[in-house]
C-alpha cells in the first residue's frame, strides 16, 4: 500500500510540476476538521482549496494509518506547514473524550466518497452506454402472460434467451443516441433502466422455449423489444477517485444531461464526447467553457450576430470560410471562450464519459465545451 501511495504522489508531482510553489489554501480553511458521515472528498477539498482537484498536492498521507489514501467519518484532518512553508493536510486518529481518559475510536466501515454517492450510484450501478450491436446481442422481451403492450410489477415476461433460474436482471430500453456534435456520428446509445426482474424458469431457445422472468420492480412500463442485462454485469464500482487534471491537452463538448433540461447546475450528471480514446480516466477534472457571442462590426456600430440581419449573417458565414482569427481589419469578431464551471469524470467509455458538474459560475448547458484548461 505504501508503494502504491508513493507512486500516486510521484505521479501527482509529474502532473503538477510547479504546484508546490503555487498551492495556497483558503484564508477561511479550518486548522482541524472532523470528517462527518455524509461528507464527500470534494466537499472537504473545497474547504481548503479553490481548485479541489489539487487535493493530492495538499494531502499528506500518514503511513501508520491503514489505507492512508482513504478518509473515514471520525477522522481528524490537521492543517500545518512544512519547513519550506508549503501547506500540508495530514490525518490524525479520531478521538472521543471519555471521562477520565481519552480512548482512540475508529469508524472504518465506509470511506467517504469523492462525490455524492446518492447522485452517482444509479449511473455507476445501472446506466450503460452501448453500441447498436450490443443491444442486438442481448436477451429480448418477446411478450408477457398478459396481452398487454406495457407490463408492470408482478407480470411474467417471456424472454428470448437461455437465462439461468434465480438470476437477477435489469430490464433496459434503447434511449437517445449520443452524437458527435461536429459530424453527427453516433458515439453510443443511452440505455434506460425500466425495471428489474428475476428468472423463474430457464429457457431453451434451440428447442423454442423462452425463459420466464418475473418483474420485481419498474421505473416505466416494460415493453416487447426491451432487453435484459445481468445486474452484476459491468457494475462493480468504486466511489473513490484520484482527482487529477489530464496531462495532455484535450477539448470536447457536453452532448447530453441526465435531467434533459436546457440548463443545469452543480451535481448534475452530464455526458461528454470524450473517453478512453482520448486517454481519459475516472477522476479526471475538466473545465467547462462557453463561447462568447460573435459580434459583427457595421457602419451603424457593433452588434451581436444573433441580432444581425440575414445579409450580415451571410457575411459572417463567408468570413468563417477564411478562418476565425481576428485582425485589425476584421468585420466579424469572434470572441473568446469563458470558463463557466468544472466537472469530474466518474464513468468512462471508449467514445463518451459520464461526469458530474462540481462547480459553476453560471448555469451550464448542453453544447458547452470542456477542456483540460
Amino acid at each position: 500500500m505504501k508503494s502504491h501511495i508513493a507512486a500516486l504522489l510521484l505521479a501527482t508531482s509529474a502532473v503538477f510540476p510547479a504546484l508546490a510553489q503555487t498551492l495556497a489554501v483558503k484564508t477561511s480553511a479550518p486548522e482541524r476538521y472532523v470528517v462527518k458521515k455524509g461528507d464527500t472528498l470534494w466537499d472537504i477539498s473545497s474547504l481548503y482549496l479553490n481548485s479541489p482537484w489539487k487535493w493530492p498536492a495538499l494531502w499528506q498521507w500518514n503511513p501508520q494509518i491503514n489505507n492512508p489514501h482513504l478518509i473515514y467519518p471520525g477522522d481528524v484532518l490537521s492543517l500545518h506547514y512544512d519547513s519550506e512553508g508549503n501547506p500540508r493536510l495530514s490525518l490524525a486518529k479520531g478521538v472521543r473524550r471519555l471521562s477520565p481518559q481519552v480512548r482512540v475510536v475508529s469508524d472504518k466501515n465506509q470511506a467517504i466518497p469523492t462525490l455524492p454517492l446518492a447522485v452517482m450510484e444509479p449511473f455507476m450501478r445501472f446506466e450503460q452506454a452501448m453500441g447498436e450491436s450490443d443491444f442486438d446481442q442481448l436477451p429480448m422481451v418477446l411478450g408477457s402472460n398478459f396481452n398487454y403492450k406495457m407490463n408492470v410489477e408482478g407480470h411474467l415476461l417471456y424472454v428470448k434467451g437461455d437465462l439461468p433460474r434465480g438470476a437477477n436482471y435489469g430490464i433496459y430500453r434503447k434511449g437517445d443516441a449520443y452524437r458527435d456534435p461536429d459530424n453527427g456520428a453516433i458515439l453510443a446509445y443511452e440505455s434506460v433502466l425500466v425495471g428489474t426482474g428475476r428468472v423463474v424458469r430457464t429457457g431453451n431457445i434451440e428447442a423454442g422455449e423462452p425463459s420466464t422472468v418475473k418483474i420485481e420492480s419498474v421505473r416505466r412500463e416494460v415493453k416487447p423489444s426491451d432487453v435484459l442485462m445481468p445486474i452484476s454485469s459491468g457494475q462493480s464500482y468504486s466511489a473513490n477517485f484520484k482527482m487529477t487534471q489530464p496531462v495532455q491537452a484535450i477539448s470536447g463538448n457536453i452532448i447530453a444531461s441526465s435531467n434533459k433540461l436546457r440548463e443545469f447546475s452543480t451535481m448534475a450528471v452530464v455526458v461528454i464526447d470524450l473517453g478512453r480514446k482520448d486517454d481519459l480516466q475516472e477522476g479526471n477534472v475538466l473545465a467547462i467553457h462557453r463561447q462568447s457571442p460573435t459580434v459583427i462590426e457595421k457602419e451603424s456600430g457593433p452588434s451581436y450576430i444573433e441580432d444581425a440581419s440575414s445579409l450580415d449573417k451571410v457575411i459572417t458565414q463567408v468570413s468563417e470560410w477564411f478562418g476565425e482569427e481576428n485582425d485589425e481589419d476584421s468585420v466579424v469578431w469572434h470572441m473568446p471562450k469563458e470558463q463557466v464551471g468544472e466537472l469530474m469524470l466518474f464513468k468512462v467509455y471508449d467514445n463518451i464519459s459520464y461526469a458530474m458538474v462540481t462547480k459553476t459560475r453560471q448555469p451550464v448547458r448542453v453544447g458547452d465545451s470542456v477542456s483540460s484548461r
